[in-house]
């Protein structure tokens, strides 16, 4: 267990960040898309060149939803300059991801990046540390999407300072036990990740070598590098903008994620989606392996005419 000099409850939680600025233009949002196997299958297809090319120029271009965890990813890649926070950085797991989107992301912008501590959590033998990113655009001061990234920290718990493990918690959001329907998936899209995929998606800003140097995957206790959890939850949301949405990414409200287990590059990605409502209830399975390595659900704003 971790020494309670190593983790400061009361220290992390009353910490103040700096609003960080992040600017992005039309080439990182249409990099991002290609990430996420945007156009891989088919670069005619036109529910997914709209996120890599317009016709009136590449300003005019669609932005993924997904796009907005890119935009706040900086606080969760800096967590060893929290203060009051000291852990191993090769037992980290990211955990969950949880986004609400209030306007379309533009094709290019500058954002105001706003940062709280709004979960920490004692878990024995590991610590829950969850950041909430408020993102507004810096010219019109308009909020377009927040993030919540809940990160799982091995080895890093037991540094309650009483017999009741500590535990806090600002808010709530739509992070929930999820219950997958046992009935058939109302649509279900397969798709091949590329060899290269993990080393296409770093190019978005995650350049943990855990995703491109074979030894430090050995020494994470993989047999190679493997997939960013982000980039499996991109394909996710794509298959139900396809399936479900009809090829517009504006119906989507809020995107709940949980990462269960990994992905090496290559490997085929199975979608299955559940439609209940408004809500879409999802799972990935890495077809080679038939295991289950992502779930969730997507809140939708409406439904498509065509269902």
């Amino acid at each position: 267990m971790a020494d309670s000099l190593v983790i400061d409850p009361e220290l992390i939680i009353s910490h103040k960040f700096p609003v960080a600025t992040y600017t992005y233009t039309e080439r990182d949002a249409a990099l991002y898309a290609l990430g996420v196997g945007a156009c891989a299958r088919n670069a005619l297809d036109e529910d997914e060149l709209k996120y890599v090319y317009h016709q009136d120029g590449q300003q005019f271009i669609q932005v993924l939803p997904t796009f907005a965890a890119i935009i706040s990813f900086g606080f969760a890649s800096n967590l060893s300059e929290l203060p009051g926070f000291q852990f191993d950085p090769r037992l980290l797991l990211h955990g969950q991801q949880y986004i609400e989107i209030y306007k379309s992301l533009p094709s290019s912008g500058c954002i105001q990046n706003k940062a709280s501590i709004s979960g920490l959590h004692d878990k024995g033998k590991a610590a829950i540390l969850e950041i909430d990113i408020l993102s507004y655009e810096k010219a019109s001061g308009e909020l377009l999407c927040k993030n919540r990234t809940t990160v799982f920290l091995r080895g890093a718990g037991g540094f309650s300072k009483s017999s009741q493990p500590f535990s806090y918690s600002k808010n709530s959001t739509g992070q929930m036990s999820l219950k997958i329907p046992k009935s058939q998936p109302f649509a279900v899209l397969e798709e091949c990740t590329q060899p290269s995929q993990a080393l296409l998606y770093r190019l978005s800003g995650d350049y943990n070598p855990l995703h491109s140097n074979p030894k430090v995957a050995g020494i994470a206790g993989f047999s190679r590098p493997i997939l960013h959890g982000l980039c499996t939850l991109g394909f996710a949301v794509r298959a139900i903008i396809k399936c479900i949405c009809r090829g517009d990414p504006h119906m989507i409200k809020n995107i709940s994620s949980r990462f269960m287990l990994h992905v090496y590059p290559g490997e085929t990605l199975v979608t299955e989606m559940w439609l209940e409502g408004l809500r879409v209830v999802y799972q990935v399975k890495v077809k080679e392996r038939n295991r289950v390595v992502l779930s969730g659900f997507v809140d939708l704003k409406h439904l498509s005419s065509s269902l």
